[in-house]
């Protein structure tokens, strides 16, 4: 079973901000606790919040730059189809999956790995603004595929209703910095 941390604990929440707020409050709980404690055991008081800090910095520091994003997403909005589903089938194939095209489906893709199988929708990639009606159709497509997961590509806005649309049936949503991170850089 794979361990799974509230969403709103305050650890979670401190992964989701910037690193130095944690570096912050390890330090005014080392100060707090030197008031009180010797100096070592202070260190180990606050030593979990600077561990957390150390790791959102470093997840920080592999996330693509805002500058990076959107260059992808101009490069990804200016390709052709055929451009488009290559770059996904290859970056998709790069991260360890079985990438197979799917015709005549809502689903472009099926992917495999370890067993699970994941369905891909990303022809109304382009699309301004994603409402319901694309996701709803994946979601048919899983339940009729029997696929354990599937993931939306878009790379403009999605709207708010299908956003909770998502949350609520579990469709990944892959968009904006993810988008990014998938697709390797392109050469000008």
């Amino acid at each position: 079973m794979k361990f799974q941390m509230a969403k709103n604990s305050l650890f979670a929440v401190l992964l989701r901000s910037p690193w130095w707020m944690s570096v912050a409050i390890a330090a005014g709980i080392f100060a707090a606790a030197r008031l009180v404690l010797p100096q070592a055991y202070a260190f180990f008081v606050g030593l979990p919040f600077l561990a957390i800090g150390c790791y959102a910095g470093a997840r920080q520091l592999r996330s693509p730059s805002a500058a990076r994003v959107a260059g992808v997403l101009e490069a990804v909005r200016a390709m052709s189809w055929d451009e488009f589903s290559g770059a996904i089938e290859r970056a998709y194939g790069r991260e360890g999956y079985g990438v197979t095209r799917t015709s005549g489906t809502q689903a472009d893709f099926e992917l495999a790995r370890a067993g699970r199988i994941s369905l891909v929708g990303c022809k109304r990639w382009k699309a301004a603004r994603t409402g319901i009606e694309p996701l709803r159709e994946l979601l048919a497509e899983r339940r009729a595929r029997d696929a354990h997961e599937c993931i939306y590509v878009a790379a403009g806005e999605i709207t708010d209703n299908a956003l909770a649309f998502a949350a609520k049936h579990g469709i990944r949503l892959l968009r904006g910095a993810e988008l990014a991170k998938l697709l390797p850089r392109r050469r000008a």
